[in-house]
């Protein structure tokens, strides 16, 4: 093989890597404990950024977003509402659509104290719009606790354009 052909070799492996990552699928690590017990601080994972071309997240998904409250990374929590759905929570318990929500990945570290976000609604997701919790809801900066650090107002719901994708796998 002469040198001209491993060349482009090598360059057309390494033009459609660096393609697959920015387009299709990349790495990713958790970088807190809020959705914790289902993912874990410093747990490798595989983001597919394909997911959500054809359609919207679901309830229930794990999706990957850019922070609508100017963080510079990008978060990772559960979809608990979507647009049209009514949302509650009393004293922790989630109501969807006047139903509680059952959660068995759900985690309290502080299920005696009422914490920023354990009492809010009813409020309907907008068209557009996603409500999202972290796992580990006594330790997760989320749609029940965001504020616009610009004028300390509530966000609830994140806009569908800020999803970035899916995780697809654990590594």
């Amino acid at each position: 093989m002469n040198l001209k052909r491993t060349l482009v070799i090598i360059f057309v492996t390494l033009a459609a890597a660096l393609a697959i990552r920015k387009y299709a699928y990349e790495p990713m690590y958790i970088a807190s404990e809020s959705m914790s017990p289902t993912l874990y601080l410093g747990q490798r994972l595989i983001l597919d950024k394909l997911a959500f071309r054809s359609r919207a997240p679901r309830r229930g998904e794990i999706i990957v977003f850019r922070s609508p409250i100017g963080e510079d990374h990008e978060s990772v929590k559960r979809v608990i509402a979507v647009a049209g759905d009514l949302i509650e929570i009393r004293n922790k318990e989630v109501r969807l659509n006047e139903e509680k929500l059952f959660e068995p990945y759900a985690r309290h570290t502080r299920p005696d104290e009422l914490l920023d976000g354990d009492n809010l609604g009813p409020l309907t997701v907008p068209p557009g719009g996603l409500f999202l919790l972290g796992d580990n809801r006594d330790n997760s900066s989320d749609s029940a606790t965001w504020k616009d650090p610009a004028t300390g107002e509530k966000i609830y719901f994140l806009p569908l354009t800020a999803v970035t994708g899916k995780i697809r796998g654990i590594y």
